[in-house]
């Protein structure tokens, strides 16, 4: 037996791969569908999480160069995932995160919302995650 085969019965299909977008300004919401997901079994990418700017100077703020950088991984990272998860509590869906919905709809990964969508920016194609 090997760990990728740990039950000597042959390789175990891959998990699912979910990349969970939303606003950070959601941190908890977001660490708990990733925790959901995870125990599910699920392999989740997710945002990096930064606290807002003027908060205490050891934060970990960051420039507007680094947010441009760390969008365009998110964009990536669904590259990476078999579906999107939106977590949006409240319907809220900011311009970041609609910028992740309009890439993975036009790479053809699935989108699905934690909540009903405040204006639908996915042009109809907007589904509550199950």
């Amino acid at each position: 037996m090997s760990p990728l085969d740990p039950g000597g019965h042959g390789p175990s299909p891959r998990p699912e791969i979910v990349c969970i977008c939303g606003s950070t300004r959601f941190a908890d919401e977001l660490s708990a569908a990733n925790r959901e997901l995870t125990v599910a079994g699920a392999i989740v990418v997710a945002p990096c999480v930064v606290p807002p700017a003027g908060g205490h100077p050891a934060d970990g703020s960051i420039t507007g160069e680094q947010k441009a950088a760390l969008g365009a991984l998110h964009l990536r990272k669904i590259d990476l995932a078999d579906r999107v998860l939106v977590v949006n509590p409240g319907g809220y869906v900011g311009e970041s995160t609609s910028r992740e919905i309009a890439y993975a709809h036009a790479t053809g990964t699935p989108v699905s919302f934690t909540d009903p969508v405040r204006g639908d920016p996915s042009g109809g194609r907007a589904r509550r995650a199950r």
